[in-house]
């Protein structure tokens, strides 16, 4: 445990002073490829960095904040776009704009938040899981299909949150939320559009969505490139979801994973058309059950058999073992 944390402290000093770099220096080159050129050095850095560690929660923390949104943030900021613009006013802002998971408001008062005994509850309800996965072979094959999505959405949405709260008092400013509640979703759009993880979409959107629709609708029709689009938007989530999964098992890809998003690309491309040409819908409630029922289906045959042959919660668990006895011995020998 030491040595970990030991290579934790090296690697994020590291990724600090890449992103002080970039804010005085390529943020003075004109915007274009020159400020590409010039930052790709940190970017293929941040790419390296999770191989450092052996824990799976360093590794796949370091790879999410740093290996997909920092190297993202940073390739577009290069063309003076994403969250890194406006530029932040001190180095102190756009290190943490660009290395941690976190976007500004722009429109405070624009979104009802949640009541507080609704993320209560979410801790509560996360805190039994954490007993639960202990009988996992006690359970029925129905509550375990549900087990995994409700295990990550739980631990992403409790942590952000926490670490949202802090931020904002900190940084003296409002931040977007990474959730927007979506078990409440009701098509495949508005899940990965409008409610989970929402820093994601937000770079993605002008990214990867964007620049491929644009560059599509010089070669064929509007629809056919708002479809490529969004199938490119997936494909590459997919791609990163293999590498995020390669830091944490190091282990040659299985592509479950980014069959799962070129699923969800397709059948969300789909979704979009068939709505433009239909105008009735379901009810809300039906639409909900449908939406939520094909994630958690498709989920467990491509997104979690790979989680659950790794034993990557169980190795979680362990890990937090790990760093609570490392504690212990600290603070009370």
């Amino acid at each position: 445990m030491e040595e970990e944390l030991k290579s934790f402290v090296k690697v994020w000093v590291s990724a600090i002073i890449s992103v002080s770099y970039c804010y005085y220096i390529p943020s003075k080159i004109k915007s274009g490829v020159h400020r590409l050129l010039s930052v790709l050095p940190v970017c293929v850095l941040f790419l390296v960095l999770p191989l450092f560690f052996v824990f799976t929660i360093f590794s796949s923390t370091t790879a999410f904040c740093l290996s997909l949104l920092a190297n993202f943030k940073l390739i577009l900021f290069a063309f003076d776009k994403g969250p890194l613009l406006p530029l932040p006013t001190n180095l102190f802002r756009f290190i943490c704009f660009t290395c941690l998971p976190i976007k500004l408001q722009k429109n405070p008062n624009s979104q009802n938040h949640p009541p507080k005994w609704v993320f209560f509850s979410k801790a509560a309800i996360f805190g039994v899981l954490l007993n639960v996965h202990n009988y996992k072979s006690l359970l029925p094959p129905i509550l375990l299909i549900c087990l995994y999505p409700l295990h990550l959405y739980l631990v992403l949405d409790v942590l952000l949150t926490i670490v949202n709260a802090l931020l904002t008092i900190i940084l003296g400013c409002d931040l977007e939320p990474h959730f927007n509640e979506p078990y409440l979703a009701t098509s495949l759009q508005d899940f990965w559009g409008h409610r989970w993880n929402l820093m994601v979409p937000a770079i993605f959107r002008p990214g990867v969505y964007s620049p491929v629709s644009s560059v599509c609708q010089h070669q064929m029709r509007s629809d056919w490139a708002r479809f490529m689009g969004c199938l490119t938007t997936f494909f590459v989530s997919g791609l990163i979801h293999e590498l995020v999964y390669f830091y944490i098992n190091r282990e040659t890809p299985t592509w479950e994973v980014t069959w799962f998003f070129v699923l969800h690309g397709v059948c969300t491309a789909m979704e979009k058309a068939v709505k433009r040409k239909i105008r009735w819908s379901l009810s809300p409630m039906l639409s909900r059950l449908i939406t939520v029922g094909f994630l958690v289906v498709t989920g467990d045959f491509l997104f979690f058999r790979q989680i659950e042959r790794s034993n990557m919660l169980e190795r979680r668990a362990n890990e937090a073992s790990l760093f609570i006895d490392f504690v212990k011995r600290k603070v009370f020998n």
